[in-house]
């Protein structure tokens, strides 16, 4: 139990620049609270103990904004960075490492039985206000963008974006999609309208000066 609150720490400490000290993240970090209430909930979860367990999970969500249900498999050095409103599903499992900000739903749909909430791997980055809804694996090293929503598997050291989430990185190379629109070197269509109005205003002042000549 100390080695994982030292690890904690030391994890806070590594992702927020804004930690001062291990008291601090400790006492004040409502990430920090949360896990460690979690910790105990999940003890009593395993051993039979269902009615203290949510019991516990229940204090702490009232207590921290960050709701994380004790039957959840959370692994090392989970830093959640502000957290407020976060929300972690019964059958999740978390790797090690992992980096959630605030308003982050890991979460079911509710068509699926058994395994309801996803995986999360190693070292994964989910950025505020994502979605990740349903039984599959958000791979190892994988950033999920902020807001988005996650319906299907995202590859391991990929980046997923949008509603719903799509995997635009893979090992930092861009994926290209069949007919994908450019939005970066799209013709400003304003820009090209003003230049049209331009060249006719130079082409009327030129007919008017010949005119008066």
């Amino acid at each position: 139990m100390f080695d994982r609150t030292r690890e904690t720490v030391r994890a806070y400490k590594a992702r927020d620049p804004a930690a001062r000290s291990a008291l601090e993240i400790l006492l004040l970090y409502p990430g920090a609270r949360a896990e460690r209430a979690y910790r105990r909930a999940n003890f009593w979860w395993r051993h039979g103990h269902k009615l203290i367990a949510r019991a516990i999970s229940e204090h702490a969500k009232r207590r921290t904004g960050i709701e994380i249900h004790p039957g959840a498999t959370i692994g090392r050095r989970l830093v959640i960075d502000h957290g407020m409103g976060t929300v972690i599903g019964e059958t999740t499992v978390i790797g090690d490492d992992v980096l959630i900000y605030q308003g982050v739903t890991l979460g079911g749909t509710g068509k699926d039985h058994g395994k309801r909430h996803p995986t999360i791997g190693n070292n994964v980055l989910i950025g505020a206000g994502a979605k990740i809804l349903g039984p599959f694996t958000v791979g190892d090293n994988a950033r999920v963008a902020a807001g988005a929503v996650v319906l299907s598997a995202v590859p391991p050291d990929s980046t997923a974006v949008g509603v719903p989430a799509r995997v635009v990185k893979i090992a930092g190379e861009r994926v290209n999609y069949a007919g994908e629109v450019d939005q970066v070197s799209v013709t400003d269509p304003v820009k090209s309208e003003l230049c049209s109005l331009r060249a006719r205003v130079d082409e009327i002042t030129q007919k008017l000066e010949e005119r008066g000549k």
